[in-house]
């Protein structure tokens, strides 16, 4: 739930706190006041595009600030724990926007891109615009509400990701069926570069290995002199050796009689020096002892890295790559040659793909044909309390001609509005006033099977007056006694059953145009009331209607 909204520098806000609370918040306020600038700084905070122009004339920059409670909302703590964002189920979002254009987003302080504010954000708060009814021109959007009311939007995305998985296997057979001259010319060069890279049939760490010992092949003779001469020099010197004068030094400084700390640390050293020297030798002549001079396997070894370099040329790869570069090439070779077994792992693979696809869109299909006779039923009385007593709406499931990523049905909403005719679909509606109100009914009913905590209206109720504004009202109403909604409006029908009023209001002064918001108390509510109901003089009749409008 949406609980406190900071708007700074935005647009012609210079500064709103506002606290929100649970139930249906109502939003009125003269044209042009700015009632959709709430709405407009919440969308910036969930993701939406910014310019320079958000920001108020002025001012350095814009911020947005939506804090939100998801004690109840496990979606988006589990989101909020994968991207290691968690604090305490609650949600701060925040938006900059400078007036060079720049935008900046966190979420509980921490810096994060755009499109992480709009995955968050689909399971904080759903918009419900105007241009709603547009949209439901489009059969696409048809499917989605059906889903979204059916609770089948994760079973729509498994038929999906299996269909998409299937044809992805389909277009491989079919690659591997059509192969043309120059796959075949392929195949054989590669059959070549294999038949050369098993002869050589290198390992890895051969390289390393061969090069390491070629170099100390082809130094056997300097190695064991230079050796040798060291170990006499070091411990083998019939006459004064290191270890000998070491040994010799530290007798010296022992039969001194006061010794003093400079002497001490001094034979110290002494005596780690012989023992250095010692395991030196000892080092050395176990290294000396393993090699050998022998000129055939040196030869051995350069020819075999002769050959090792020069295939590596030849194929433009690294010497060491080259037993990965043999792994890849039986690979792709392996794929080319789609012997009968490859082919016929594939198409079972293929069946078994298209089974499971199967099964989940026949599971999907029964549940949006159940989904769409209720939708059908609520949607009709919907309609009928607005007025279109002869309307019969219509969710119509046609068996498509082949699979789909969709499933295996089209789906599109109909419509006829006077007894007797066809239905027909949304988009032949002349009636922009019915269109209106077939949107909001259909807003009403899927709402309901939302899992959005926050829903927002924003002045869907254009076009709608009279007895039917406040069955509108009263839908809303009841819809908030289960999620908190928000409501731009400028019918008094639908303002009187808000659990909360605010009423946004603009003044200008000599240098700037200034809009605020504020919580009406039941004073103030009913002169707002009065006025949506009488225009700009209130009188005494419409303080007594708004009065009986709010139950007061």
């Amino acid at each position: 739930m949406l609980t406190q909204l900071t708007i700074r520098n935005y647009a012609i806000v210079e500064s709103l706190d506002l606290e929100l609370s649970k139930g249906m918040t109502v939003v009125s306020g003269e044209t042009g006041a700015g009632k959709s600038i709430m709405l407009d700084a919440l969308g910036l905070a969930l993701g939406y595009r910014a310019d320079s122009g958000s920001v108020r004339q002025g001012a350095e920059r814009a911020e947005i600030i939506a804090s939100f409670n998801i004690d109840t909302l496990q979606e988006a703590q589990d989101w909020l724990k994968e991207q290691d964002l968690d604090q305490d189920n609650e949600c701060i979002i925040r938006r900059v926007i400078t007036r060079e254009g720049r935008s900046r987003s966190y979420i509980n302080g921490q810096p994060c891109p755009l499109n992480a504010l709009k995955e968050l954000g689909e399971y904080l708060i759903a918009i419900h615009g105007q241009h709603e009814h547009q949209r439901l021109l489009k059969k696409e959007h048809h499917r989605e509400l059906l889903d979204q009311f059916a609770s089948n939007t994760q079973q729509a995305q498994t038929v999906k990701n299996l269909y998409h998985v299937w044809q992805k296997k389909q277009k491989h057979l079919e690659e591997l069926l059509n192969q043309d001259d120059e796959q075949q010319a392929k195949i054989q060069l590669l059959s070549y570069q294999l038949d050369e890279l098993n002869q050589l049939s290198m390992t890895e760490g051969e390289l390393e290995h061969l090069e390491e010992e070629q170099k100390t092949l082809s130094q056997a003779g300097s190695i064991l002199q230079n050796g040798h001469q060291a170990l006499e020099l070091t411990t083998e010197g019939e006459q004064e050796n290191c270890v000998q004068l070491l040994h010799h030094a530290i007798q010296i400084l022992a039969e001194l009689k006061d010794q003093t700390p400079a002497i001490a640390q001094a034979a110290e050293l002494l005596n780690s020096a012989q023992i250095q020297i010692d395991e030196a030798s000892q080092e050395l002549r176990h290294y000396l002892d393993r090699v050998e001079i022998n000129p055939e396997r040196l030869i051995e070894t350069e020819e075999r890295l002769s050959c090792i370099y020069e295939i590596a040329r030849k194929h433009r790869v690294q010497p060491e790559s080259l037993p990965d570069f043999h792994h890849q090439l039986k690979v792709e070779l392996e794929s080319l040659q789609h012997s009968d077994e490859i082919l016929a792992q594939l198409n079972k693979e293929m069946e078994q793909l298209y089974s499971q696809y199967e099964n989940a869109a026949n599971q999907l299909s029964i549940s949006r044909n159940k989904a769409a006779t209720q939708i059908n039923s609520q949607i009709n009385e919907q309609l009928h309390l607005l007025g279109m007593t002869s309307a019969c709406f219509t969710a119509s499931l046609s068996k498509t001609d082949k699979p789909q990523a969709s499933g295996l049905e089209d789906i599109e909403f109909l419509i006829s509005t006077n007894k007797g005719q066809p239905a027909r679909p949304l988009a032949k509606i002349a009636s922009g006033g019915e269109l209106s109100r077939i949107s909001l009914a259909i807003q009403v009913i899927t709402a309901q099977s939302s899992t959005t905590p926050t829903l927002i209206f924003d002045e869907v109720d254009v076009g709608i007056g009279g007895a039917i504004a406040e069955v509108v009202g009263r839908m809303l109403k009841q819809l908030g006694e289960r999620a908190q909604i928000m409501c731009v409006t400028h019918q008094p029908q639908v303002a009187s059953q808000g659990h909360q009023h605010l009423f946004v209001s603009k003044r200008a002064d000599k240098e700037n145009t200034h809009t605020q918001i504020n919580s009406l108390a039941k004073k103030d509510r009913i002169q707002e009331i009065a006025r949506m109901l009488g225009g700009i003089d209130v009188t005494k009749r419409s303080i007594d209607h708004a009065k009986e409008m709010l139950g007061y």
